[in-house]
């Protein structure tokens, strides 16, 4: 579950334009909201307010390296070149990758993200990486990046899962 304390519950009108941006005259009984969490507080009276107030997730970088790959490209005069978002741990040039589960090794030559090249691939970043001597066949949608040194991904015959739908 969730603390509904640590919820802003804002009512909008985004035909009208209500409390989205500013505090709205047509709701005069919307005295504003309050969220009460461990890193304190917050308060406001209008969407933008509320918006502003999340907190961004603790990203895991501490944990091994998971990078799922949502697509492969060829690219010319660069080569083949995986994309996928950062799930846990950090992305690397000269980091030695393992993608599971075909346990293709090689390493990676370099990162951009959004077209501009990148020192480092954290959670939550959506990258494309350079990588030597793998062909776009070798590569597919579903396989999981890993650093070959730090608990590599390993294929699984079965696995157990707890899923919840909303």
């Amino acid at each position: 579950g969730y603390n509904p304390a640590a919820v802003a519950f804002v009512p909008i009108s985004g035909w009208h334009g209500d409390n989205m941006l500013e505090a709205s005259t047509k709701m005069p009984w919307f005295k504003g909201w309050l969220v009460e969490r461990k890193e304190g507080k917050a308060e406001g009276k209008c969407l933008i307010e509320a918006l502003d107030a999340i907190l961004p997730p603790a990203r895991p970088t501490d944990k091994p390296l998971r990078l799922p790959l949502q697509d492969v490209y060829k690219i010319g005069g660069i080569g083949t070149v995986p994309v996928g978002r950062v799930e846990t741990g950090i992305l690397k040039p000269g980091t030695i990758v393992v993608f599971a589960p075909a346990n293709i090794t090689t390493e990676v030559k370099s990162g951009e993200m959004h077209h501009e090249a990148l020192q480092e691939a954290v959670p939550g970043d959506n990258v494309g990486f350079n990588v030597k001597n793998v062909s776009v066949k070798e590569l597919r949608r579903g396989y999981v990046a890993g650093d070959s040194k730090n608990n590599p991904p390993k294929g699984a015959a079965d696995f157990t899962a707890l899923v919840i739908v909303l």
